[in-house]
């Protein structure tokens, strides 16, 4: 077996071992679990023991893997709480965030090298933070809400602009082409609005726990369809897997709750157990440490980029704070909206494959990204405070059962 074929192995290992290491610090500091996933996945890999190698299978995987984190993201969001305001507040913070950057890209790639630079520091991860929220019970509250609204323009603009600007077809074209799947994207919203879904309500009750799992196969159905027609169009793929997560939630807004949980709880299952996982893994299996630690300039690159993410976002942030935030809840909303990685290893890669930018400076953002990931979370979530304590004690109903 060569080193490619070990991965295969290794890296579910170390899909188990993450958690438990998670687990392992909570009494100390709650740290997210793809901080340990990502630096698992460079111990592991060609920048230090060597053991697991770029493998065909795994690199498909963690395509599916990052869908699935921007499908899971297009699913949570509830647009009726985020609409109107918060989106419109949002919105102008991003624009103001991608011009902030590209100006800073300006002073290390002139031309256009800049936008991409620019559409990288002006991303936040939602999918990542997601994850956070949840199991910090924040979705609901004005703070999560918040967040959420920062989030969903921080995925989907950038999207959008790396769709029009760093398109091989001219903008005016890329344009168009866009716009076409915006349209096709908001019939299937307005279908998923109008159609009765009684029927096929019906059909996911009645496979719930039978093999035919009608459910869950719809879904994959509907995340290739769309991703399929974003690659078809030459559109970023996650655009397509964004709006499948939107248009599933609207088909199942209606549906028995209970229903709608345990079809959840499958894709978290298919998403947060198997894909995801691969994704950071691999993302750190793939991270090229050479190409820093070998030049110094890149090296240097790394926390220049770390705190452009922190000042650009964290400001623009600071438009969307919740009425009555204190100084911890904002100092907390400008940390976790600089959290940025799925769509900084997007863009770079583009750019570095139409020689936009050079491999050091890719290196130097992904690395920023990284470490964007391994900490403004943890310092977002601890200014945040405990959520028991601000929430009161979670419900019988919701406390875990059996752990370990």
């Amino acid at each position: 077996m060569n080193a490619g074929d070990v991965g295969l192995v290794l890296i579910p290992l170390l899909a188990v071992a993450a958690p438990l290491l998670a687990r392992g610090v909570r009494p100390i500091v709650r740290v997210p679990i793809i901080v340990f996933e990502l630096v698992l996945g460079i111990l592991v890999g060609p920048a230090v023991l060597g053991w697991v190698e770029p493998h065909a299978l795994l690199e498909k995987l963690s395509d599916f893997g990052l869908a699935m984190l921007f499908f899971i993201a297009g699913s949570e969001i509830d647009f009726r709480a985020v609409a109107g305001r918060p989106v419109v507040r949002a919105s102008l913070g991003w624009v103001m965030s991608v011009a902030l950057g590209i100006g800073v890209g300006f002073f290390f790639a002139p031309g256009e090298g800049m936008v991409v630079i620019g559409i990288a520091l002006s991303s936040t991860a939602l999918g990542t933070l997601m994850p956070i929220l949840r199991d910090a019970r924040e979705l609901d509250t004005p703070f999560g809400k918040a967040l959420t609204a920062i989030g969903a323009v921080g995925e989907f603009l950038p999207l959008i602009a790396i769709s029009i600007f760093l398109s091989t077809r001219t903008t005016m074209i890329a344009a168009i082409v866009l716009l076409s799947f915006v349209l096709l994207a908001v019939l299937a919203v307005v279908a998923a609005h109008r159609v009765s879904h009684g029927r096929l309500h019906a059909i996911v009750r009645a496979t719930l726990h039978t093999s035919d799992q009608f459910g869950v196969r719809f879904v994959l159905l509907l995340i290739a369809a769309l991703v399929g027609l974003s690659v078809m169009l030459d559109l970023d793929m996650l655009l397509g897997a964004f709006v499948a997560g939107a248009v599933w939630r609207i088909i199942m807004a209606r549906a028995p709750k209970k229903d709608a949980e345990a079809v959840e709880s499958k894709l978290e299952g298919i998403a947060f157990g198997f894909l995801v996982p691969i994704f950071f893994l691999y993302t750190g299996v793939n991270f090229d440490l050479q190409a820093l630690l070998t030049s110094p300039a890149s090296m240097a690159l790394v926390p220049l980029f770390l705190i452009a993410l922190l000042v650009i976002r964290g400001s623009a942030a600071q438009l969307s704070a919740p009425a009555g935030a204190t100084g911890r809840d904002r100092a907390a909303l400008g940390l976790l909206t600089a959290t940025g990685l799925p769509i900084i290893v997007a863009v770079t890669a583009i750019g570095v494959d139409e020689k936009m930018i050079d491999t050091g400076t890719a290196a130097a953002l992904v690395g920023a990204g990284m470490l964007s990931v391994l900490f403004f979370p943890v310092l977002g979530m601890l200014l945040r405070g405990d959520r028991d304590r601000i929430a009161g004690p979670r419900p019988a109903d919701e406390l875990p059962q059996g752990e370990l």
